[in-house]
């Protein structure tokens, strides 16, 4: 198995966490989204994944694109060590912390969002960041209250019960991106207290972009 990573995408980020919870061994291809005018868009990549987006994942010829589709995939044929509790109710709920993240709150805050912003409409550096901040303040608050509703009382080591799931997968990635540039994490207690019990685990910490080959090309 493949992995057309780069080392501070989340999409990545989240097929990376899901490999190593699963124990599944995969060579790591980067893919550098800064360099040579964006490794994603030259031909080769675009031969692979035809959006020029990360990751894309090769399974034995067979490529996947999208994270979320990956992971799913991921739980069919390796079901092992399960990313989505057993029952249909259970992962209603998984899938939709997972989405809140990955569809309504990384994509307003990706690079390739934050460069048109600067580089076609002509914000500046400032504006840039409030547009970040504003966002991702807006998608933490929201899976905060979710985690809330799903488990009023906090009982729960994980996004859903005891065991990480495909929200955990999501969840990671979005609370580094937010430290990164250093947004307070205090309004989301939930979140916070779920991403320091993820971080704990061997495999969570294997797949952190300080941990990627690629992270010193920067």
């Amino acid at each position: 198995m493949k992995l057309y990573t780069y080392f501070r995408s989340s999409a990545a980020y989240r097929v990376r966490i899901a490999l190593n919870v699963k124990g599944i061994d995969y060579d790591s291809i980067p893919v550098h989204l800064l360099q040579d005018g964006g490794q994603q868009l030259l031909p080769a990549y675009r031969a692979v994944n035809p959006a020029a987006l990360v990751p894309a994942l090769d399974d034995d010829g067979a490529i996947l694109t999208q994270s979320l589709a990956m992971l799913e995939y991921l739980d069919e044929t390796r079901p092992g060590v399960p990313l989505l509790p057993p029952d249909a109710l259970g992962r209603a709920k998984v899938r939709a912390l997972a989405l809140a993240i990955a569809c309504d709150a990384h994509p307003l805050t990706n690079l390739r969002v934050l460069k048109y912003l600067k580089n076609t409409l002509g914000l500046s550096e400032e504006a840039k960041q409030e547009w970040y901040r504003h966002w991702m303040a807006e998608g933490l608050a929201a899976v905060e209250a979710l985690l809330a509703q799903g488990d009023p009382f906090g009982t729960g080591l994980f996004c859903h019960g005891d065991s990480p799931t495909m929200a955990d997968c999501c969840l990671v990635p979005q609370v580094f991106n937010a430290q990164r540039f250093a947004i307070d994490l205090a309004p989301y207690p939930r979140v916070a207290r779920i991403h320091a019990q993820c971080a704990s685990l061997p495999a969570f910490a294997a797949a952190h972009p300080s941990q990627q080959p690629d992270a010193e090309q920067v």
